[in-house]
């Protein structure tokens, strides 16, 4: 069942991604050659606790800690630990929260030092199709409309979109109704209504979009050992288009 959110829960989840935002921007200028993954996590969670929240993915299915980490070739959930960032590695934080009843939940992939010129393509790539994908969330529009967009920037940049996991709405729980591809037809799948959030996420890979979980049952990485990206906001649809909860400004 979707859950169309009124303007006063629209309010409460742009609290909860304003925090998120808050955090990922901290983090982004911790971001440097000699940072161990685990000293990210802490970070997040010591903001995350002054602000009155809560990590969203803390406890979520037994995860452990507060931040996804994922460098170079790990999709999404890579899990903190003293592995040490070093020059020319790329690294997605994934993080939400818990806020006043409300979650947020958002992502971004960065740069350590100096990075590839194909590794400064794939992130530029995979941001644009997020945007691409956010301007199709409008009132009246179709779901697919969403998943085509993203698809397609990608797909016309050689690069290929992870299947195997998906977007989300998103509001009183981590994850809602609908689920939310990055592969698509446009015109297909349900109507968009204003009131519905969504967690738009690409996750877009340098190579095949084959990809295997590892032992430790939660970090996801390309099968083809390829770089790997990913991007995310939480977006509300109203009556002006589509309005980016997740940022800042």
């Amino acid at each position: 069942m979707i859950i169309l959110k009124l303007p006063e829960e629209i309010e409460k989840a742009r609290a909860s991604n304003r925090i998120v935002a808050e955090v990922l921007s901290r983090l982004r200028e911790k971001i440097k050659p000699g940072v161990k993954t685990k000293e990210l996590d802490k970070l997040a969670e010591e903001i995350t606790a002054k602000r009155g929240a809560k990590p969203a993915f803390k406890g979520y299915r037994g995860y452990p800690f507060a931040l996804c980490v994922s460098v170079n070739d790990v999709v999404v959930h890579g899990m903190p630990s003293d592995r040490v960032l070093e020059a020319g590695d790329i690294v997605g934080l994934d993080f939400g929260v818990f806020y006043d009843g409300f979650y947020g939940d958002a992502a971004i992939t960065l740069p350590v030092d100096k990075v590839s010129e194909k590794a400064e393509k794939l992130m530029q790539v995979t941001e644009q199709s997020l945007y691409a994908g956010i301007e199709q969330a409008k009132s009246g529009n179709r779901l697919g409309d969403i998943s085509a967009a993203v698809q397609d920037t990608v797909e016309k940049a050689g690069y290929s979109v992870v299947r195997d996991f998906v977007g989300h709405g998103i509001g009183k729980n981590l994850h809602e109704e609908p689920q939310i591809p990055n592969f698509g037809k446009k015109g297909r799948g349900i109507e968009l209504k204003r009131g519905m959030i969504l967690a738009i996420e690409p996750m877009v890979n340098e190579g095949k979009c084959h990809v295997k979980v590892l032992q430790d049952g939660w970090t996801v990485v390309t099968q083809d050992g390829s770089l790997s990206a990913h991007f995310e906001h939480s977006v509300a649809i109203t009556d002006d288009g589509p309005e980016i909860l997740s940022r800042l400004n």
